[in-house]
Protein backbone atom coordinates (compact mmCIF):
# COMPACT_ATOMS: atom_id res chain seq x y z
CA UNK A 1 0.00 0.00 0.00
CA UNK A 2 1.29 3.36 -1.18
CA UNK A 3 -0.98 5.74 0.52
CA UNK A 4 -1.81 6.14 4.04
CA UNK A 5 -4.39 4.14 6.14
CA UNK A 6 -8.27 5.40 5.35
CA UNK A 7 -8.67 5.31 9.21
CA UNK A 8 -5.61 3.96 10.87
CA UNK A 9 -4.85 3.96 14.68
CA UNK A 10 -7.25 6.46 16.61
CA UNK A 11 -6.85 7.88 19.92
CA UNK A 12 -9.34 7.55 22.67
CA UNK A 13 -12.17 7.91 23.71
CA UNK A 14 -12.80 7.21 19.68
CA UNK A 15 -12.81 3.80 18.24
CA UNK A 16 -12.28 2.46 14.50
CA UNK A 17 -14.57 -0.58 13.75
CA UNK A 18 -14.71 -2.44 10.30
CA UNK A 19 -17.05 -5.01 9.00
CA UNK A 20 -14.97 -7.09 6.75
CA UNK A 21 -15.70 -10.50 4.26
CA UNK A 22 -12.79 -11.79 3.71
CA UNK A 23 -14.24 -14.51 0.96
CA UNK A 24 -14.03 -18.36 2.29
CA UNK A 25 -11.21 -20.45 0.78
CA UNK A 26 -13.02 -22.65 -2.18
CA UNK A 27 -11.43 -25.24 -4.04
CA UNK A 28 -10.69 -25.20 -7.10
CA UNK A 29 -10.85 -21.76 -7.23
CA UNK A 30 -10.39 -18.77 -10.03
CA UNK A 31 -6.84 -16.79 -9.58
CA UNK A 32 -7.97 -13.63 -7.90
CA UNK A 33 -10.07 -15.93 -5.19
CA UNK A 34 -6.84 -17.71 -4.26
CA UNK A 35 -6.61 -18.13 -0.62
CA UNK A 36 -2.49 -18.14 -0.33
CA UNK A 37 -2.01 -15.28 -2.73
CA UNK A 38 -4.63 -13.10 -0.40
CA UNK A 39 -3.90 -14.06 3.01
CA UNK A 40 -1.22 -11.91 2.74
CA UNK A 41 -2.87 -8.55 1.36
CA UNK A 42 -5.80 -8.98 3.98
CA UNK A 43 -3.22 -9.08 6.51
CA UNK A 44 -1.00 -6.08 5.35
CA UNK A 45 -4.52 -4.30 4.83
CA UNK A 46 -5.75 -5.14 8.49
CA UNK A 47 -1.56 -4.37 9.76
CA UNK A 48 -2.03 -0.96 7.99
CA UNK A 49 -5.60 0.19 9.54
CA UNK A 50 -5.24 -1.28 12.95
CA UNK A 51 -9.28 -1.20 13.89
CA UNK A 52 -10.07 -1.87 17.09
CA UNK A 53 -13.14 -4.07 16.25
CA UNK A 54 -13.34 -6.27 13.60
CA UNK A 55 -16.37 -8.03 12.44
CA UNK A 56 -15.59 -10.92 9.61
CA UNK A 57 -17.67 -12.97 7.90
CA UNK A 58 -16.95 -16.21 5.57
CA UNK A 59 -13.97 -16.98 7.73
CA UNK A 60 -12.65 -20.64 7.72
CA UNK A 61 -11.24 -22.03 10.80
CA UNK A 62 -8.03 -21.95 8.92
CA UNK A 63 -8.53 -18.01 7.36
CA UNK A 64 -9.40 -16.68 10.99
CA UNK A 65 -6.30 -18.03 12.30
CA UNK A 66 -4.22 -16.54 8.99
CA UNK A 67 -5.81 -13.40 10.48
CA UNK A 68 -5.23 -13.79 13.57
CA UNK A 69 -1.59 -14.41 12.98
CA UNK A 70 -0.97 -11.21 10.67
CA UNK A 71 -2.73 -8.94 13.61
CA UNK A 72 -0.37 -10.21 16.19
CA UNK A 73 -0.70 -10.77 19.98
CA UNK A 74 -2.59 -7.77 20.75
CA UNK A 75 -5.58 -9.09 19.32
CA UNK A 76 -7.85 -11.44 20.27
CA UNK A 77 -10.56 -13.44 18.25
CA UNK A 78 -13.86 -14.93 19.36
CA UNK A 79 -16.33 -16.89 17.47
CA UNK A 80 -16.84 -20.29 16.00
CA UNK A 81 -18.22 -22.23 12.96
CA UNK A 82 -21.78 -21.96 12.19
CA UNK A 83 -22.32 -26.35 12.40
CA UNK A 84 -23.65 -28.18 15.10
CA UNK A 85 -20.27 -29.19 15.65
CA UNK A 86 -18.63 -25.58 15.48
CA UNK A 87 -16.91 -26.21 12.94
CA UNK A 88 -16.91 -24.78 9.20
CA UNK A 89 -17.22 -21.18 8.44
CA UNK A 90 -18.11 -18.11 10.92
CA UNK A 91 -18.30 -14.45 11.92
CA UNK A 92 -15.21 -14.12 14.36
CA UNK A 93 -14.60 -11.28 16.09
CA UNK A 94 -11.16 -9.35 16.26
CA UNK A 95 -10.34 -7.42 18.83
CA UNK A 96 -7.57 -4.94 20.47
CA UNK A 97 -7.12 -5.93 23.50
CA UNK A 98 -4.70 -3.17 25.08
CA UNK A 99 -8.25 -1.35 24.15
CA UNK A 100 -10.71 -3.59 24.85
CA UNK A 101 -11.29 -5.79 27.94
CA UNK A 102 -13.48 -9.05 27.07
CA UNK A 103 -16.18 -9.09 29.56
CA UNK A 104 -18.43 -12.11 27.74
CA UNK A 105 -19.49 -13.91 24.31
CA UNK A 106 -21.88 -15.97 23.17
CA UNK A 107 -22.79 -17.39 19.49
CA UNK A 108 -26.30 -17.85 18.72
CA UNK A 109 -27.83 -19.10 15.38
CA UNK A 110 -30.23 -17.30 13.49
CA UNK A 111 -33.82 -19.16 13.84
CA UNK A 112 -36.80 -20.22 15.96
CA UNK A 113 -34.37 -21.98 17.89
CA UNK A 114 -31.07 -19.83 18.90
CA UNK A 115 -29.79 -21.72 20.84
CA UNK A 116 -29.35 -24.86 18.94
CA UNK A 117 -26.26 -24.60 16.95
CA UNK A 118 -26.25 -24.85 13.29
CA UNK A 119 -30.25 -24.71 13.61
CA UNK A 120 -32.49 -23.22 10.66
CA UNK A 121 -35.31 -21.55 10.00
CA UNK A 122 -37.13 -18.84 8.03
CA UNK A 123 -36.16 -20.41 4.68
CA UNK A 124 -31.93 -19.97 4.91
CA UNK A 125 -30.25 -23.16 3.06
CA UNK A 126 -27.74 -23.09 5.54
CA UNK A 127 -26.98 -22.51 9.28
CA UNK A 128 -26.56 -18.16 9.81
CA UNK A 129 -25.29 -17.17 13.49
CA UNK A 130 -24.66 -13.76 15.07
CA UNK A 131 -21.61 -13.70 17.52
CA UNK A 132 -22.41 -11.57 20.42
CA UNK A 133 -19.41 -9.66 22.49
CA UNK A 134 -19.51 -7.56 25.09
CA UNK A 135 -16.56 -5.24 25.57
CA UNK A 136 -15.39 -2.90 28.28
CA UNK A 137 -13.33 0.35 26.81
CA UNK A 138 -10.14 0.24 28.89
CA UNK A 139 -10.07 3.53 27.93
CA UNK A 140 -13.28 5.17 29.10
CA UNK A 141 -14.79 2.68 31.14
CA UNK A 142 -17.57 2.44 29.07
CA UNK A 143 -19.03 -0.90 27.67
CA UNK A 144 -19.61 -1.36 24.32
CA UNK A 145 -21.88 -4.58 22.50
CA UNK A 146 -20.69 -5.84 19.20
CA UNK A 147 -22.69 -7.76 16.98
CA UNK A 148 -21.36 -9.80 13.87
CA UNK A 149 -23.53 -11.44 11.29
CA UNK A 150 -23.82 -12.84 7.58
CA UNK A 151 -27.40 -13.05 6.49
CA UNK A 152 -28.52 -15.57 4.29
CA UNK A 153 -27.85 -14.44 0.53
CA UNK A 154 -30.88 -16.20 -0.91
CA UNK A 155 -33.98 -15.88 1.47
CA UNK A 156 -35.45 -12.48 1.68
CA UNK A 157 -37.33 -13.86 4.41
CA UNK A 158 -34.61 -14.72 6.37
CA UNK A 159 -32.18 -11.88 6.29
CA UNK A 160 -35.69 -9.91 7.35
CA UNK A 161 -36.63 -11.89 10.36
CA UNK A 162 -32.53 -11.75 11.20
CA UNK A 163 -32.99 -8.13 11.22
CA UNK A 164 -35.88 -8.01 13.44
CA UNK A 165 -33.35 -10.49 15.14
CA UNK A 166 -30.75 -8.18 15.17
CA UNK A 167 -32.74 -5.17 16.41
CA UNK A 168 -34.33 -7.36 19.42
CA UNK A 169 -30.66 -8.46 20.55
CA UNK A 170 -29.39 -4.56 20.15
CA UNK A 171 -32.88 -3.50 22.50
CA UNK A 172 -32.07 -6.15 25.05
CA UNK A 173 -30.16 -4.40 27.25
CA UNK A 174 -29.23 -0.60 27.60
CA UNK A 175 -25.32 -0.57 26.90
CA UNK A 176 -24.20 0.96 22.98
CA UNK A 177 -23.70 -1.20 20.55
CA UNK A 178 -22.44 -1.72 17.39
CA UNK A 179 -24.10 -4.21 14.47
CA UNK A 180 -21.37 -5.38 12.28
CA UNK A 181 -21.87 -7.54 9.13
CA UNK A 182 -22.82 -8.58 5.26
CA UNK A 183 -26.35 -8.15 5.17
CA UNK A 184 -26.71 -8.96 1.06
CA UNK A 185 -29.05 -6.26 1.12
CA UNK A 186 -29.29 -2.60 -0.19
CA UNK A 187 -29.15 0.58 2.26
CA UNK A 188 -33.45 0.81 1.10
CA UNK A 189 -34.43 -2.87 1.68
CA UNK A 190 -37.35 -4.16 3.63
CA UNK A 191 -34.19 -5.87 5.56
CA UNK A 192 -32.86 -2.20 6.67
CA UNK A 193 -36.41 -0.97 7.23
CA UNK A 194 -36.54 -3.97 9.71
CA UNK A 195 -32.93 -2.94 11.30
CA UNK A 196 -33.83 0.06 11.57
CA UNK A 197 -37.68 -0.12 12.66
CA UNK A 198 -38.36 2.00 15.84
CA UNK A 199 -35.40 4.17 15.65
CA UNK A 200 -32.79 2.49 18.18
CA UNK A 201 -30.27 1.72 15.51
CA UNK A 202 -29.04 3.77 12.86
CA UNK A 203 -26.99 3.32 9.62
CA UNK A 204 -23.56 4.71 10.03
CA UNK A 205 -23.35 5.88 6.97
CA UNK A 206 -25.44 7.96 7.38
CA UNK A 207 -25.43 9.16 10.81
CA UNK A 208 -21.69 10.09 10.17
CA UNK A 209 -20.35 14.15 10.69
CA UNK A 210 -17.89 13.13 7.49
CA UNK A 211 -17.99 10.77 4.71
CA UNK A 212 -14.07 9.61 3.67
CA UNK A 213 -15.01 7.85 0.32
CA UNK A 214 -17.72 7.64 -2.15
CA UNK A 215 -20.47 5.43 -1.10
CA UNK A 216 -18.69 1.98 -3.45
CA UNK A 217 -20.39 -0.73 -3.97
CA UNK A 218 -19.12 -3.37 -1.08
CA UNK A 219 -19.15 -6.16 -3.01
CA UNK A 220 -16.50 -5.62 -5.43
CA UNK A 221 -15.87 -8.41 -6.75
CA UNK A 222 -12.23 -7.94 -7.33
CA UNK A 223 -12.55 -5.13 -9.78
CA UNK A 224 -12.02 -1.26 -9.32
CA UNK A 225 -14.43 0.63 -7.25
CA UNK A 226 -18.12 1.35 -8.32
CA UNK A 227 -20.82 3.52 -6.61
CA UNK A 228 -24.30 2.21 -7.87
CA UNK A 229 -26.04 2.23 -4.50
CA UNK A 230 -24.93 -1.66 -3.76
CA UNK A 231 -23.77 -1.24 -0.25
CA UNK A 232 -24.47 -5.07 1.14
CA UNK A 233 -21.88 -4.50 4.37
CA UNK A 234 -22.94 -2.14 7.05
CA UNK A 235 -21.96 -1.06 10.18
CA UNK A 236 -25.45 0.23 12.47
CA UNK A 237 -24.85 1.89 16.04
CA UNK A 238 -27.31 2.73 18.62
CA UNK A 239 -28.26 6.10 19.13
CA UNK A 240 -26.13 7.07 22.70
CA UNK A 241 -22.78 6.58 19.65
CA UNK A 242 -21.58 9.51 17.27
CA UNK A 243 -20.04 8.45 14.04
CA UNK A 244 -16.80 10.56 13.58
CA UNK A 245 -16.43 9.29 10.23
CA UNK A 246 -16.97 6.41 8.07
CA UNK A 247 -16.05 4.98 4.81
CA UNK A 248 -15.40 2.09 2.11
CA UNK A 249 -12.23 0.97 1.76
CA UNK A 250 -11.21 0.64 -2.18
CA UNK A 251 -7.83 0.45 -1.91
CA UNK A 252 -5.75 -2.43 -3.71
CA UNK A 253 -2.32 -3.87 -2.09
CA UNK A 254 -0.58 -3.74 -5.02
CA UNK A 255 -3.11 -3.99 -7.76
CA UNK A 256 -4.76 -6.53 -5.91
CA UNK A 257 -8.04 -6.74 -3.61
CA UNK A 258 -7.77 -8.85 -0.42
CA UNK A 259 -11.59 -10.03 -1.06
CA UNK A 260 -14.12 -9.95 -3.34
CA UNK A 261 -16.25 -7.56 -0.55
CA UNK A 262 -14.57 -4.02 0.45
CA UNK A 263 -14.52 -3.40 4.02
CA UNK A 264 -16.40 -1.08 5.66
CA UNK A 265 -15.11 1.29 8.16
CA UNK A 266 -16.08 3.88 10.96
CA UNK A 267 -14.92 5.25 13.63
CA UNK A 268 -17.49 6.16 16.42
CA UNK A 269 -17.71 7.64 20.23
CA UNK A 270 -20.07 6.78 23.25
CA UNK A 271 -21.86 9.61 24.04
CA UNK A 272 -23.14 10.55 27.25
CA UNK A 273 -26.55 11.40 26.37
CA UNK A 274 -28.28 9.82 22.75
CA UNK A 275 -27.17 11.70 20.25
Amino acid sequence: MSRGPLVGAVPAPALHVMTLNVRRRITPTRRVDDWARRAPLLGRMLRHELPAVIGVQEALPDQASSLGDALGEGYRRVGRGRGRDGRGEGCPVFFDTGRLELLSWTQSALSDTPDEPGSMSWGNLLPRTVVDVLLRDRATGRDLRVLNTHLDPFSARSRVRSAEHLRRLAADTATAAVVLGDMNSLPASPVAAELYAEGMLRDAWEAADERLTPAWDTFGGYRPPRARGRRIDWIAVTRDIAVERVGVNAASVEGLWPSDHLPVQAVVRLTEVPA
